[in-house]
Parts: structure tokens; C-alpha cells; sequence
């Protein structure tokens, strides 16, 4: 075990809707990124991090607070943060560390709702333009001439240059790509074009034996991609399945593009902090707000807890103190993040924050368990685009179990629309793919028994309230003293 003798300077790389399986460090059978594979090489891969409300604005919320979307308040896109919470950043900000964030906030604008306890803050507004984009700060509003992905890392990389002093900072570079609607620089404009990119072996998924949710969701990439997605006129004369195996191929062109944007500024932040001498003391993390489905199960967009959209590649490096090794398999969520980072500084975490620190699996206990099982809620229920239905669950190990409960509870950005809840369960030893709803089946009885129970407790215990519908599990029952 190494032990660092001071401080480390913390870099935190988020962008928006990468998914795992489009790094190829992750195994990516679409793209190469080398340079985000560099951050893997000289330190870990983290194989099972979750993200526990796949939605941009919730997770931004989690990473932060290191809270779940009930404890920090920002549930679905249309509820924004009190940013006068306490963060990880607050609390190194307290601890001497410089701070600054630059790129995609996306949790609100407006007193009460900019950052707050970084040094610099320079982010985009709202969702955040590709070219040109408005840039919010403390002096007001800006337009920086450019691509929205080389000017956050040239403005974090130019906050940095200008501190003085040995004080450690803590730099959080947020960018908006690979967001919908997927607009390459001109650099990268066509790479992918006449190639032919791998089409996922569920692309034409039917959804059988599943909840009415999947049907419900207006997500599929041979439906529902735009004009504004698409940029071009398919060719005509194509049969139905012709169309939309052509939808694929230009979603992904312009997707992976966006990509290798972030790949070779990934880069330019390595490059730069070993320019500076400062690579082997940051702890550099790269990640996503949450995964992406690139057509699997015939689908574009995130929010379910079906494994493409809550998977999040986290690569993260820090020479002096974590050793080159194998990838950590423990599951971790984004709300553990604030925790991790705090114990790296050496900082004390808040009371009210509820991840867990993977710091000693990454440095001195490779082997600690960290949990049993992961939480999951997605609040929006019916959203107008992509109509996915509220539901909350649990991942562990091997399986997963998953409550549509199907109703939005007055929240802004649901629908007024309600629907009767279904359960889904899923052997993920037997069924990766998660294609087979095992919930009616009678030999996983014993499983739902254990499993149902299991939620509950793991609701309770994060002091989240289990919708109305849900019974008190059986074996919770059984377990009630007689009155």
C-alpha cells in the first residue's frame, strides 16, 4: 500500500450519457478511447458502479450531496437543487481546498440554485449548446465562441493555471456530450461514416413477458429519433427494418463522435497534469452521469434500472496512493462518490451522507465487501418524451428486482396519468441480458420472498417511503408479532 505524503488534488471528469460499454476499456465493441483506457491502465476500473436514479439532474444531485433523490430533493428534471446543501465539495472547500466546477450543472438556475461553495464557477445554462454556448458565472452571462467540449476543459484548465500556492484544488469538469442531440466538432464530423457499426444482439427486442412499461416507452431507435437526431434524409425505398437499422447506424455515427471529442480532451487534462507534475498526486476520475442504451433493446435514452441505463464507467487513477491492478468488482453507486473522495482527502464526511467509501477497496482492503444490494428509484413517471413509468428496485449480485409502481405522485415532469403497478424480476447469472421476466415463475418464489423483504428493509433503512401500492412483503409479515 502507498501512502501519499500530502494531499491530493482532485479532478472529477463527468460527462452526460456515456455509456460503459462505449469505452474500450469496458470491453467496447463500437469505438476505441485511449485515453480515457489510459486513466484504467495506470490505475483502476470500476466494473459494477451504479447510478441510482438514472436522470441528468438526480444524479448530478447524488454525486454531490452523496444522498439519494428523496434525501437531497431533486427527484426527476424539473426539481433543482438547494445548492446551500452540504456537498463533498463544501466540505473540502472548509478543509483549505480550492475549488471550481466548469461545464454542465443542469440543477437549476437562480438564487438559491447556482453553485455554491466553489472558488470559480462557469456552467452551462440549462441543457448547454455544442457550438457557441451561453456560459452562466458569477459576473452573468457569456457566449464562448467554440465547441462546448474543448472550451470546458480549456476554462478548467485555465482556472487551474491561474491559482497560486501548494493549496490542493478540487476541479469537477462537467461536459454536455454525449447528450442528444449528438453534435460532433468538425474534427470529428464523419469518422464513423461508412463504417458498419455493430448492431446489439437485442436491437429488435419485443419486450414479451415483461411490464406494460417497456411497451409504454416511446424510446426506440426505429421510432422515435428526430429529424434533429438524425440530421439527414434516410435513403428511400427501405423496408421498415431496412429504416431503422439506417436510424442506428447515423445515431451512433454522431454519438461515437462526440465521444472521441471527449476522449482526446480526456487527454489533453492527463497531458496537462503531467506538464505540471501534478499527475501522480490528483485523484483523476473519469465517469457518467449515468449509462445509455446504443439500441439495446431497440432503444436510445437511460431511466429505466435495466443494466445498460444505470451502469456508469468509472475509471479513476492516483499514482501515489492506488496501485495499477485488477478491476474492482464490489458494487458501488454515484452516491458513494462524495464518501470516496472525502476519505481520499482525508476529510470527515457529513452525518446525512449515505454512500460508502471505496476507498479501502481501491487502496489497502481490495477485498472488503462494500454492499449487499443497490437502491434504485426513477421518480418520473410518464415523462412527455419518453413516457418511461415510475419504479424503484434492487440490484444485488445475481438478481434484480424491479417495482413499476407507475404513478408520478404530483411530481413536476411527471404526467397526470397513472397506471396498475407490475413487478419484474431477473436472474442475471442465467439472463445478462435481462430478456426474460422471471417474476411469475414459480421455482424464483423463494427468491421474491427473500428479495421483496430485502427492499423493504434496504427503503427503511435509507428512509425512503415504499409507494402505497406495495404490500408489507410476506415474510415481513409473518415476522409482526400478533396484536
Amino acid at each position: 500500500m502507498k501512502t501519499p505524503s500530502k494531499r491530493p488534488n482532485i479532478v472529477l471528469i463527468l460527462t452526460d450519457d456515456h455509456a460503459a460499454h462505449a469505452i474500450s476499456a469496458y470491453g467496447s465493441v463500437v469505438n476505441q478511447t485511449p485515453r480515457i483506457d489510459e486513466i484504467a491502465a495506470v490505475g483502476r476500473r470500476v466494473d459494477h458502479c451504479y447510478c441510482t436514479n438514472a436522470l441528468c439532474t438526480p444524479s448530478r444531485a447524488s454525486i454531490l450531496t452523496g444522498t439519494h433523490s428523496h434525501v437531497n430533493g431533486v427527484t426527476t428534471l424539473d426539481t433543482p437543487i438547494d445548492a446551500s446543501q452540504t456537498t463533498f465539495v463544501s466540505l473540502l472547500k472548509e478543509q483549505g481546498y480550492r475549488t471550481g466546477i466548469v461545464g454542465k450543472w443542469h440543477m437549476g438556475e437562480g438564487e438559491g440554485h447556482d453553485p455554491q461553495e466553489f472558488d470559480y464557477w462557469a456552467v452551462l445554462r440549462e441543457q448547454g449548446e455544442y457550438f457557441n454556448p451561453q456560459i452562466l458565472s458569477a459576473e452573468g452571462v457569456r457566449i464562448e465562441p467554440g465547441y462546448a467540449t474543448d472550451i470546458i476543459t480549456d476554462l478548467s484548465i485555465d482556472w487551474v493555471d491561474s491559482l497560486e500556492g501548494d493549496e490542493p484544488w478540487c476541479l469537477l469538469i462537467h461536459h454536455k456530450a454525449p447528450h442528444r442531440s449528438w453534435e460532433p466538432d468538425e474534427k470529428h464530423q464523419g469518422m464513423y461514416a461508412g463504417q458498419q457499426i455493430p448492431v446489439p444482439a437485442t436491437f429488435d427486442d419485443d419486450y414479451a413477458g415483461r411490464s406494460s412499461a417497456a411497451k409504454h416507452a416511446t424510446m426506440r431507435v426505429a421510432e422515435y429519433l428526430t429529424m434533429a437526431d438524425l440530421k439527414v434524409l434516410p435513403p428511400e425505398g427501405l423496408t421498415p427494418e431496412e429504416l431503422g437499422l439506417w436510424k442506428y447506424q447515423r445515431y451512433m455515427e454522431d454519438y461515437l463522435a462526440c465521444v472521441a471529442s471527449v476522449d482526446d480532451n480526456v487527454g489533453r487534462v492527463i497531458d496537462w497534469l503531467r506538464a505540471r507534475g501534478d499527475f501522480d498526486d490528483t485523484l483523476l476520475m473519469y465517469t457518467s452521469d449515468q449509462g445509455f442504451f446504443l439500441g439495446d433493446h431497440g432503444w436510445f435514452d437511460k431511466r429505466f434500472m435495466y443494466e445498460e441505463s444505470i451502469l456508469m464507467p468509472l475509471v479513476l487513477s492516483y499514482p501515489n496512493a492506488i496501485e495499477p491492478g485488477e478491476p474492482l468488482k464490489q458494487m458501488v453507486t454515484n452516491v458513494d462518490f462524495a464518501q470516496t473522495i472525502l476519505d481520499a482527502a482525508g476529510v470527515e464526511p457529513a452525518e446525512r451522507m449515505q454512500g460508502v467509501s471505496f476507498w479501502p477497496q481501491l487502496t489497502h482492503s481490495p477485498d472488503a465487501p462494500t454492499r449487499d444490494g443497490v437502491y434504485y428509484r426513477y421518480y418520473e413517471n410518464d415523462d412527455q418524451h419518453h413516457h418511461a413509468l415510475a419504479h424503484y428496485g434492487i440490484r444485488t449480485e445475481r438478481y434484480k428486482l424491479i417495482y413499476f409502481y407507475n404513478d408520478g405522485m404530483g411530481l413536476p415532469g411527471s404526467s397526470e396519468h397513472t397506471y396498475p403497478p407490475e413487478w419484474e424480476l431477473y436472474d442475471m447469472a442465467l439472463d445478462p441480458e435481462e430478456l426474460v421476466n422471471v417474476y411469475h415463475s414459480a421455482e424464483y418464489a423463494h427468491v421474491i420472498d427473500e428479495l421483496t423483504a430485502q427492499l423493504w428493509q434496504l427503503q427503511a433503512s435509507l428512509g425512503d417511503e415504499p409507494h402505497h401500492s406495495q404490500p408489507v412483503p410476506a415474510r415481513l409479515r409473518a415476522a409482526e408479532p400478533a396484536a
